[in-house]
């Protein structure tokens, strides 16, 4: 009787599957927040989010987030898919108790692996208006004297070469 179970047993543990797969699933609940709150996130995943939010996602594949607000510095960041203490912990239970194919079903489904940094929390930066220099402003160009004219009736001058003196002209 006793081999019978045993042998059960290991049937059983063979058949169901890796066990991180049971005891972690294949999803985890990402936290994304930002100060100020109200933030759009927006996820390589297609996920989009107003902050605070909560999104399910596959513990396997990185996520790649970006963060806007109005009147903030845009943020771009990655939340990476590590392998979990837990995780390792149950893909190595299946290693003991033989079962290799629990162990590939782990690996495929990324059960053993967790989304990091997990809550992601992101301070958002103001936009801040940079002063240009003075000397980099363009200049306005100096007063001027105002230009003296000849009353209308005058009539122009002729040039007189240097050194000879002028002779007034009789008609």
């Amino acid at each position: 009787m006793k081999k019978i179970s045993l042998a059960l047993l290991s049937g059983v543990l063979l058949q169901v599957g890796g066990c991180a797969t049971i005891t972690r699933g294949t999803t985890e609940n990402l936290v994304i927040q930002t100060e100020p709150a109200n933030a759009t996130a927006t996820l390589s995943s297609g996920h989009i989010c107003k902050t605070p939010c909560t999104i399910e996602l596959k513990h396997k594949n990185d996520v790649h987030v970006i963060l806007e607000k109005a009147g903030y510095e845009r943020v771009d960041t990655d939340v990476k898919s590590e392998i979990a203490g837990a995780g390792a912990a149950a893909m190595a239970g299946n290693v003991i108790l033989g079962g290799i194919i629990g162990g590939g079903v782990d690996m495929i489904t990324g059960a053993t692996k967790r989304l990091t940094p997990n809550p992601l929390v992101v301070k958002l930066d103001p936009i801040v208006a940079v002063p240009v220099p003075a000397a980099a402003l363009p200049v306005a160009p100096a007063s001027m004297p105002p230009a003296t004219t000849a009353p209308a009736s005058a009539a122009p001058a002729a040039a007189v070469p240097a050194g000879a003196t002028s002779v007034p002209s009789t008609p």
